[in-house]
């Protein structure tokens, strides 16, 4: 029994001894990419670019529907993609986005809060687009010109804007849906000395959003 045990012993020394442990688990391979990064055209038609980084790799897009694509860490293929591809690619994701702000810009006769001809016709459009947006919140800015001193452009301006609330308010955008604020001469359009008249700059800036 004494040799038995012994024997016993000596076999699970040595089975200890051979006994090997187990490798770690091997590393997940890291997931597939194919990430794309589009630069869409602005709505305002204004120059846009869009820097993309990734791995120390930089690539700047300054083309409407200019693409990079990564697909490897650090690398980024240059190509252009097609409005249908973009479509079929985010569609869902840009229908689900909120309408881009718009703005307008309506303008005054010199001295006075009323619209010129054209502007009123502007007026319609304004509130066709307030109509296609289910809770919009407009703003709407009065400037002036150079002519007249500081304190009365103040005051037109606001007057100007006012006027155009109201104008809104009477097709039924609620009042309090609309902010007003005037600015005086103090953000032209086109910079001119004092006391020059300048048509662009009597006008109102109408931002929905």
């Amino acid at each position: 029994m004494r040799g038995a045990a012994a024997a016993l012993g000596l076999l699970l020394l040595v089975a200890s001894g051979c006994a090997q442990p187990a490798p770690p688990p091997a590393p997940a391979a890291a997931p597939p990419r194919d990430d794309l990064f589009v630069l869409l055209p602005s709505q305002d038609g204004k120059p846009a670019a869009l820097t993309v980084t990734d791995g120390g790799a930089t690539q700047t897009l300054d083309r409407p529907y200019s693409a990079a694509r990564v697909k490897q860490p650090g690398r980024l293929e240059a190509e252009t993609v097609t409005p249908e591809l973009v479509n079929q690619i985010f569609g869902d994701a840009l229908a689900a986005q909120p309408p881009r702000p718009v703005s307008f810009l309506l303008y005054f006769l010199e001295g006075k809060d009323e619209l010129t001809s054209e502007s009123k016709q502007v007026v319609q459009q304004i509130f066709a687009e307030i109509a296609r947006r289910p809770v919009p919140e407009i703003v709407v800015i009065g400037h002036t010109d150079r002519v007249g001193t500081v304190a009365y452009n103040d005051a037109l301006s606001l007057r100007r804007a006012q006027k155009v609330r109201d104008d809104l308010v009477s097709q039924g955008i609620p009042a309090d849906s609309i902010e007003v604020a005037g600015r005086g001469e103090r953000e032209p359009l086109v910079p001119t000395d004092d006391e020059v008249a300048e048509p662009r700059n009597r006008r109102v800036e109408v931002s929905v959003r």
